[in-house]
């Protein structure tokens, strides 16, 4: 009972978190997975979507809420990245842990430096227009579907500072568009992930039960701070998470 409350905890700090970034949760429970619990890559990413898909569900409705989603662009994201992160995922059950580990670390620090460059250089302020029209988004919804069936982090970490630099949107649109595109790509990451036994369940919920009570507070904070903030705020926490990695490594 007392694992149970403490996982719930665990899993309330990263819906928050999941909510304010609009990445579901997942990228910081990965590395919570591996440094706390001791799971290997694959185990610690399948145990992760467990949570990853109900938050992502819920933060992509409140996000559709504060700012509605063009349901074109939605989909042009969703579809593409559905069938790519079938893809990734049956490519990354096969792959050794230690390797797959390695390269989450380089995919974070890669991640981090590229949003830490963009505040530095203070590129032009993001708009609720799209640069290029939206059918385009259909070939960023493949590549992120595939890195997300890859790392079971649904893609939205890479889609929303593509959506930001090259489509332009600010960074509030950026998250809830991710979203859109995390939702069907972490479902079929997470079947995947299950049926080659890369779940652990009994963590795995209460961690989902968790996230989902406090994902809606992650979201609101995430509509309130400033732009430039928020993008710093989610470098760190892919620093923080690469540095959690790579001790474990």
């Amino acid at each position: 009972m007392i694992d149970f409350v403490l996982n719930l905890l665990l899993g309330a700090a990263l819906g928050s978190l999941g909510g304010l970034f609009g990445i579901g949760g997942g990228l910081i429970a990965i590395p919570a997975m591996g440094v706390l619990f001791g799971l290997d890559q694959q185990m610690a990413q399948g145990t992760a979507l467990v949570m990853v898909v109900p938050n992502v569900l819920l933060a992509l409705w409140r996000y559709h809420q504060r700012n509605r989603i063009d349901i074109r662009h939605a989909l042009a994201l969703a579809i593409s990245s559905f069938i790519f992160a079938l893809m990734g995922a049956n490519w990354a059950v096969g792959l050794d842990a230690g390797r797959m580990r390695l390269a989450f670390v380089g995919f974070l620090i890669a991640l981090a430096l590229y949003n830490l460059a963009r505040i530095y250089f203070r590129p032009p302020a993001g708009g609720t227009e799209l640069r290029y029209p939206w059918p385009w988004l259909a070939a960023l919804g493949g590549g992120a579907g595939l890195l997300g069936g890859l790392f079971g982090v649904g893609g939205a970490v890479l889609a929303t500072p593509v959506l930001t630099s090259i489509f332009g949107t600010t960074q509030v649109i950026a998250q809830g568009l991710s979203l859109a595109l995390a939702a069907p790509s972490t479902g079929v990451t997470l079947v995947t992930y299950a049926l080659h036994d890369h779940v652990d369940w009994t963590l795995g919920l209460p961690l989902a039960i968790g996230g989902l009570l406090s994902i809606s507070w992650g979201v609101k904070l995430a509509h309130a701070l400033p732009e430039q903030v928020l993008r710093g705020l989610f470098a760190g926490f892919l620093l923080v998470c690469a540095a959690s990695l790579w001790l474990k490594v």
